[in-house]
């Protein structure tokens, strides 16, 4: 008989650098959306994993504290949800170690993120960049997490996750660790760049006008969507003819997901309009869903040590569930405790 796990969400974002709207459309928004139904939600900051590449570690300790500001800005709860930094629950990585000994090479090496960020340079890579999955695994799994809201870039991962838990299970003759599952949906799962409708808004990018940063005020906000490239064509009525327009498509998923709406639905509204028309829809729209959220975490940030309560005990109640799987674990691989 199947094993009856409790309903709950874990997903977490790399303090690595400033939130940017697609960190908001593509991930926390749909952080308290699930926070709002029937599970029980865990989010991370996940700061190991931000340093399988080199940071600064002023700078990482001021992203985990601004990135903690955007969650609650945002609308997570740290009394409803568990919200932490994942360097202060030591669980993660020890059963990232026992998912070292079930991970495969071969599993590894066909992470396409671990190509693309590794580059040419491969062999100068850090081990941890390799075995970045092996502990988004432990991530999730030590919580026993049945669902993981993930963009079309992390998907790769939660499978393997999914192969992770199948085989632990297998090779140890246990249905202990659930399958878990990927949620992927929304309008804006994927923000592409204002400047390049081909390429996903990134912190990195050198032009800061091809993204949306959580800290922008509602002068930038605006200014950023008027100049946001586009197509001299008029928008359509029907998603289809959103086909081979990366740009005009980026914006209209932009506003659709702001809206809580669907494509076709704006599409019903605007369908024959110009951008001149359509871009200060959005921009009123953008600034009026995002100005108070970056007001918020200019707030918050100016009060670290209420931050830093909130992590630790955030941190205190995430061990409560982890170590007693930890703990288990342990037990079914032999360790003698």
């Amino acid at each position: 008989m199947a094993t009856e796990f409790t309903p709950r969400v874990f997903s977490g974002i790399q303090p690595s650098g400033g939130l940017t709207l697609g960190n908001y459309l593509g991930a926390i928004k749909r952080f308290v959306d699930m926070q709002a139904a029937e599970f029980e939600t865990i989010y991370c900051m996940v700061d190991l994993h931000a340093i399988t590449v080199w940071q600064d570690p002023g700078d990482l300790r001021k992203n985990t504290r601004e990135l903690c500001a955007g969650f609650i800005a945002s609308g997570i709860d740290p009394e409803q949800s568990i919200l932490f930094n994942q360097s202060q629950v030591p669980e993660h990585t020890q059963l990232a170690w026992i998912f070292n000994t079930v991970a495969r090479m071969g599993w590894l090496n066909r992470m396409t993120q671990f190509k693309d960020k590794a580059g040419k340079n491969r062999e100068n890579s850090s081990v941890g960049l390799f075995a970045y999955p092996a502990l988004m695994a432990a991530d999730i799994l030590v919580y026993h997490a049945t669902h993981v809201p993930v963009g079309d870039d992390q998907k790769q991962h939660v499978e393997l996750t999914r192969d992770i838990a199948a085989k632990f299970n297998h090779d140890y003759g246990v249905d202990f660790f659930p399958i878990t599952e990927p949620v992927i949906e929304g309008a804006a799962t994927r923000v592409m760049s204002l400047r390049d409708g081909s390429k996903k808004m990134s912190k990195s990018d050198p032009s800061d006008m091809s993204r949306i940063n959580m800290t922008d005020d509602a002068d930038a906000i605006a200014q950023k969507i008027r100049k946001a490239r586009t197509d001299p064509d008029a928008l359509p009525s029907e998603a289809d003819g959103l086909k081979d327009r990366a740009e005009a498509r980026n914006l209209v998923n932009i506003y659709a997901a702001l809206d809580d709406s669907t494509v076709d639905q704006v599409l019903t509204d605007v369908g024959g309009k110009q951008f001149s028309e359509f871009k200060p829809m959005l921009a009123d729209l953008a600034v009026a869903k995002l100005s108070p959220i970056s007001g918020e975490m200019a707030r918050l940030m100016g009060e670290q040590a209420e931050i830093d309560k909130i992590l630790a005990r955030g941190a205190e109640r995430a061990r409560e569930v982890a170590a007693p799987v930890l703990k288990k674990t342990y037990e079914i691989v032999g360790m003698v405790s």
